[in-house]
C-alpha cells in the first residue's frame, strides 16, 4: 500500500470512528497533497467533514469528522503561538524555513504544524494543541535569536492575513498552463510539466488537465513556486485578451 493508498485508509478510518463512537475526531494537519486525497475520497466517509487551519486562507489545514445528531459544542485542536524577539535591536530578519527548521530540530512532526507566518518581527505558529507546551518549553532562540512565545486563546478571532503582491497581467485564456505560465514567468512546456508532475492545485485539488479552466477567486499553488489567489472581472484588452491579477502570496 502506497502513501496516498494509506493516507485515504487513515482518513475514512477516523471518519468510521468519529460515526461509531458519536464524537468529534480530527486529522493531523494535511497538505496540499493529503488535501487532494481527502476531497477524492470524501464519498467514502461515514460522516460529514470539514477542513480549517486556524485562519481563513490557510494552505495546511485539519478535517474534522463530525458525526450526525452531535450534542456537544467542538472546536478545533488548534493553538496559534506568537513569537517575538527578545531583543529586537539585534534580532535576525526570521524566514518561514528557519521556523520550520527550528520546530523539526526539537523533533516535532511536521504534520503536527500548520502554517507558520512571517511579519516583520512577529512570527505565528499554528499547531497541534498537545504539542504547544512542549513547544513553550523548549523553543528559546531561532538561528542567534532569542524568542519570546506566548499563546492566543481565541485562534478563529486571530486577525492573521498573508500579505500579498498584486500582479496585474493580460493573458490569452483562463487555461491553467495560461496562468500559471504567466504568473511564474514560465514556458507554456514548463508549465504542462507541473500539470503532469501533479505539481498544481486549483483550491487544495491536484490538477493535471491543461484545459482547466480556473475561476475568479481560485487559489493556486504550484509547488516549489509559491501560490496566489486568482483575479478577473472577464473584461478584454482591445486585442482580445483576457485582463487578470495574480495576488501572490508573500
Amino acid at each position: 500500500m502506497n502513501e496516498q493508498e494509506l493516507c485515504k485508509k487513515h482518513l475514512v478510518d477516523l471518519s468510521r470512528q468519529a460515526d461509531q463512537k458519536g464524537i468529534v475526531l480530527f486529522s493531523d494537519f494535511l497538505n496540499l497533497n493529503e488535501q487532494n486525497i481527502y476531497h477524492t475520497a470524501s464519498k467514502e466517509f461515514y460522516t460529514k467533514s470539514q477542513l480549517f487551519g486556524g485562519y481563513d486562507g490557510s494552505e495546511r489545514q485539519m478535517v474534522a469528522f463530525i458525526p450526525d445528531a452531535l450534542c456537544y459544542e467542538w472546536d478545533y485542536p488548534i493553538v496559534c503561538l506568537k513569537l517575538i524577539p527578545q531583543y529586537p535591536k539585534y534580532a535576525e530578519k526570521l524566514t518561514h524555513r528557519d521556523l520550520l527548521g527550528a520546530l523539526m530540530n526539537l523533533g516535532i512532526e511536521r504534520s503536527r504544524v500548520g502554517d507558520l507566518l512571517c511579519r516583520d518581527n512577529e512570527y505565528f505558529v499554528f499547531c497541534e494543541d498537545t504539542i504547544y507546551p512542549f513547544i513553550l518549553d523548549n523553543l528559546k532562540q531561532i538561528r542567534h535569536t532569542a524568542v519570546s512565545i506566548t499563546v492566543f486563546d481565541q485562534v478563529r478571532e486571530l486577525q492573521v492575513q498573508p500579505s500579498f503582491r498584486d500582479v496585474h497581467e493580460i493573458i490569452a485564456s483562463n487555461r491553467i498552463d495560461c496562468i500559471i505560465a504567466k504568473a511564474y514567468h514560465m514556458s507554456r512546456s514548463e508549465a504542462a510539466e507541473c500539470l503532469a508532475s501533479e505539481k498544481v492545485f486549483i483550491n487544495g485539488k491536484s490538477i493535471t488537465n491543461y484545459n482547466q479552466s480556473c475561476e475568479n477567486g481560485a487559489i493556486v499553488s504550484v509547488r516549489g513556486q509559491g501560490r496566489f489567489v486568482f483575479e478577473t472581472n472577464n473584461s478584454l484588452s482591445k486585442k482580445g485578451k483576457l485582463r487578470v491579477c495574480f495576488h501572490l502570496y508573500i
